[in-house]
Parts: C-alpha cells; sequence; structure tokens
C-alpha cells in the first residue's frame, strides 16, 4: 500500500514537472510574440498565472523538499538498523 502511494505521488510529480516546463516554454514564446507584435497568447499566460501556474510551481517545489526530507530519513533509518 505504502508503495503504491509513492509511486502514485512520484507519477504526480512527473507529471507535474512536465506541466511546469510546458508553461514555462510557453511564457517564453509569449514573451518573444508580443516583444514582436504577434499574439501569441500572452494575455491568457498572464490571466493563468495566479490560479494555475504558482500552484503547480509550489507543489513543485513542497514535492521535492519532502522526497529529500523522505529519503534522508529513510536513509539515516537504514543506516541505524545495520
Amino acid at each position: 500500500m505504502k508503495e503504491r502511494l509513492i509511486d502514485w505521488l512520484n507519477l504526480a510529480l512527473t507529471a507535474n514537472i512536465f506541466f511546469v516546463l510546458c508553461s514555462f516554454a510557453w511564457l517564453i514564446l509569449a514573451l518573444l510574440g508580443k516583444a514582436t507584435g504577434i499574439p501569441l497568447g500572452w494575455d491568457v499566460w498572464y490571466q493563468l498565472w495566479e490560479p494555475v501556474f504558482t500552484p503547480a510551481i509550489g507543489i513543485l517545489m513542497a514535492g521535492a523538499i519532502i522526497s529529500g526530507i523522505a529519503s534522508w530519513v529513510a536513509k539515516r533509518l537504514n543506516s541505524d538498523s545495520i
């Protein structure tokens, strides 16, 4: 049960990192379009920043921190039992 939960969380975090990377690519394209006068979705991206992209980045950072702490704790517990 624990392994399934960890696998599911890892899958969700993997999907989240690809979402964040795609949104970053969209940001770059939208800014290039805004600079050249071509509408590539800057207004839509900016409207989605607060409700969508900010929580996705926060979840990604929290997942990385929690994963690191869990790995450190597991390593410490395994080294103490040997």
